[in-house]
């Protein structure tokens, strides 16, 4: 029978107290079949059922992720409707739940994302971690509001938290194979057992090759392929029954041709008709390869590479103590970055090069508690540190090109002095370096006042010191450039440098009630504060009037953030769960990117909105239907926007007008109001090749309402409201052995964009490209366990 678990999407599948809490009664706890319950361990940092959890959590299964497709989190959005992932490529990724978590749009180091990434409790600390493939993943969690009580680094928006498999002392071999249109290819393997009588090993690889979807038609080469390649080995040392030791070290390389956006269109702006972009296109005689986005054609003039390499060792050890567990975790890792892209999206030379190497390196410490007090008390108590450096390596190179010089001025209204050939080859190099420190105490309590009544609050004491030196260079133009010629290159990239130093500590904390009201119905209160850690601009800063620098906007304010939350879950019937949650936050000083007229800071700087406010509302839950037909969904309806934003960039069609707008009350981007997602499986008993299992038959659909693509609201770069269905039928055999199915995502074909993006690379003329989400795509995989 196929465990209930991979049938899981949203707060899915478990029967209420299933696994008692800590300080609650065993004999007020009723003992459902096993398959009936879903344990999780990282909701409140020790096991227990998740229909018990007082927090919003999401658990998707292993099986599940490998018959859906989902090996990433791209994809792992499409079974949660609560998580948002956006990614123009590896570096410019953006992870949210519920809307709040990153800034949308190109990515500054200097901040850091409110949605926290963890593998077997390690965090991940940069975005780019997210698009790698799940290396022999046992389950996927997402909780969603601040968790900063429970968690070493502060998540104010909720926190993704991987658990592999663990390595075994009894033999286990597994290998799949897939294959599909596009020539996808992807194989993972895992082989584990023992080393000895107290050490165990396991190996687990992964590798996803595809052709590009996107062909440039100046080059006559196919890009925005897969070429991914992953490793992760483990070692587990039991000295003693009382003490596990896990080592780890993994390693993750890609290096496809991508990430390209292709040009989508252009709008009218606030410019003089001479410089819209369609009629500089037109001056230039240049004519876009195609103006269907979905031809998927490009002909940019800059190649395209994003080499994403990460990896990391850790060590993790378990020591039972007194009545709980001591849990150490110990990590450095590292990410490399190495990318070249084209910015203008044309074929164009207006920005001819655009790449960011740089190398992170993080090292992190944890040190946490969790056990019972008392018959009625238990807690989770834990210290966090945490340092990282960023670098440029060796610079960061953003190159102007010729045709520039017709986005910025164009006949009637040259500017004397100005020629053709000003901007060619004009660059800026920047290198810059990052130190970060943090370090944090929090801790929380689950005090039982009753069988049935637990309170349970909590408190975090944080630190963060951010230091920077940042340091522009420019080089091309004119050898001797006259004042003019220097004021019109100054205009596009300008010398800069600065040192700044922030920090900041705050308090913040969180009060749960939780209630049974039967063994069957669950409810719970939480009102909770958290903070945004403080971030400062790496980008560039912005000029005063006297064009000297600001160096007050180094520093990017801390988030301040106030949460309330009311929800239910509930288990009608043994294997059938049915939960709703209301939730309002609100955040002060919320850190988002806006724009500035110097096209070297437009790249990505940053600043606060005054406030923002997200409500609204989640319901999910799945039955089975007998044996045969089970049936699970999750609904989200989110409400974003700004209530106070009175210094908002304007958006693309307000290029030419004034430098800044009111966007109060408009929606925040990336927030679609409604978001679903549906699934179904029927399954049968049966025999393939003498091996009894059962043939099986799922349907996973996910839909999102229209949202803005936009940081401020834009009344032309919105993605329309979009739908994707994806198949899959095959065969399971029980007790391991092999399965084997055929599967199709987006099945019915549909056409639709992930991002919409002004091009930083024009100047504001109004063009924008696109980040299109796949075609229909369909294959065969096959997998083998023994």
């Amino acid at each position: 029978m196929l465990r209930l678990s991979s049938l899981t999407i949203g707060v899915l599948t478990a029967v209420a107290a299933s696994i008692p809490a800590a300080g609650q009664p065993a004999a007020k706890t009723p003992q459902p079949e096993v398959d009936d319950v879903i344990s999780v361990t990282g909701a409140r940092r020790r096991e227990e059922a998740v229909q018990e959890v007082p927090i919003p959590v999401s658990v998707v299964d292993g099986e599940l992720i490998t018959e859906a497709g989902a090996f990433n989190v791209n994809r792992i959005k499409e079974l949660i409707p609560s998580v948002q992932l956006y990614s123009s490529n590896p570096r410019n990724t953006g992870v949210n739940i519920r809307g709040l978590g990153s800034p949308f749009g190109l990515t500054n180091d200097g901040i850091e994302p409110g949605v926290g990434y963890y593998v077997d409790g390690v965090l991940y600390a940069r975005p780019a971690a997210t698009t790698l493939d799940f290396i022999d993943v046992e389950r996927v969690e997402v909780l969603r509001g601040p968790q900063g009580t429970l968690f070493g680094k502060n998540t104010t928006a909720g926190a993704i938290l991987v658990t592999t498999r663990k390595p075994s002392f009894t033999p286990e071999y597994d290998f799949e194979i897939g294959y599909g249109d596009d020539d996808f290819v992807q194989a993972k393997g895992s082989f584990s057992g023992p080393l000895g009588d107290k050490v165990a090993g396991r190996v687990s690889l992964t590798s996803t090759q595809r052709d590009g979807l996107l062909y440039n038609v100046a080059t006559q080469e196919r890009v925005n392929d897969i070429d991914n390649l992953g490793l992760r080995t483990q070692l587990l040392v039991t000295p003693s029954e009382r003490i596990d030791v896990t080592f780890a070290l993994d390693y993750t390389n890609q290096e496809p041709k991508g990430y390209a956006q292709v040009f989508a269109g252009s709008v009218p702006t606030l410019r003089s008709a001479y410089r819209q972009f369609d009629a500089i296109a037109g001056d230039l005689g240049y004519v876009p390869p195609s103006n269907d986005p979905f031809e998927r054609l490009i002909d940019h003039d800059t190649p395209w590479k994003s080499g994403n390499e990460l990896g990391g060792v850790s060590a993790n050890i378990d020591v039972e103590l007194g009545p709980g567990t001591l849990t150490s975790t110990t990590a450095w890792r590292f990410w490399n970055w190495d990318p070249s892209n084209d910015r203008d999206y044309l074929g164009l030379p207006v920005g001819t090069l655009s790449q960011a190497p740089s190398t992170h390196e993080q090292v992190t410490q944890e040190l946490r508690w969790a056990g019972d007090l008392s018959e009625t008390l238990s807690g989770v108590f834990g210290f966090f540190a945490f340092d990282q450096q960023l670098n440029t390596d060796p610079v960061h190179t953003e190159q102007a090109g010729a045709a520039l010089y017709r986005f910025l001025w164009t006949m009637p209204n040259t500017p004397a002095g100005a020629t053709p050939e000003l901007f060619d080859g004009y660059t800026s190099e920047i290198t810059s370096e990052l130190n970060t420190a943090s370090a944090a105490l929090f801790a929380q309590l689950d005090w039982a006042i009753t069988g049935r009544l637990h309170l349970l609050p909590g408190l975090r004491l944080n630190y963060d010191q951010k230091d920077v030196d940042f340091d522009r260079r420019v080089t091309g133009g004119p050898a001797s450039p006259t004042a003019a010629e220097q004021a019109q290159l100054f205009s596009v990239y300008r010398p800069q440098a600065f040192e700044a130093d922030v920090e900041d500590s705050n308090v913040s904390g969180q009060l749960t009630l939780r209630y049974a009201a039967t063994d069957r119905i669950n409810a719970y209160a939480t009102y909770a504060t958290s903070f945004k850690s403080v971030g400062v601009n790496l980008g560039g800063l912005p000029l005063d009037a006297a064009n000297n620098t600001i160096v007050a906007a180094a520093e990017v304010k801390p988030e301040d953030v106030s949460h309330f939350e009311i929800g239910f879950k509930a288990s009608p019937t043994p294997g059938s769960t049915a939960n709703l949650t209301f939730f309002n936050t609100e955040i002060e000083d919320f850190q988002t990117q806006v724009t500035n007229a110097q096209f070297g800071v437009a790249r990505g700087y940053l600043a606060n909105a005054a406030k923002v406010r997200v409500r609204g509302a989640e319901v999910d839950g799945n039955v089975n239907i007998g044996s045969a037909f089970a049936l699970r969904g999750s609904l989200a309806y989110t409400d974003a926007e700004y209530v106070s934003f009175a210094d908002a960039p304007p958006p693309i069609e307000g290029t030419g007008g004034p430098a800044f707008v009111d966007a109060s009350g408009g929606r925040l981007p990336g927030v679609s109001k409604w978001a679903a997602s549906v699934g179904t499986e029927y399954r049968r008993q049966g025999n393939t090749f003498g091996k009894p299992g059962e043939f099986f038959a799922g349907l996973d659909i996910y839909y999102r309402d229209d949202f803005s693509s936009s940081a401020t609201p834009s009344q032309y770069l919105n993605i329309e409201a979009y739908s994707l269905a994806n198949l899959r039928v095959g065969f399971r055999s029980d007790n391991g052995g092999w399965s084997g199915f055929l599967w199709s995502r987006n099945l019915l074909d549909e056409k639709y964009f992930e991002q919409l993006l002004a091009a930083p690379a024009g100047n504001g003329a109004g063009h924008y490209g696109a980040v299109l989400g796949d075609a229909r795509t369909y294959g065969a995989t096959v997998r083998f366990s023994f």
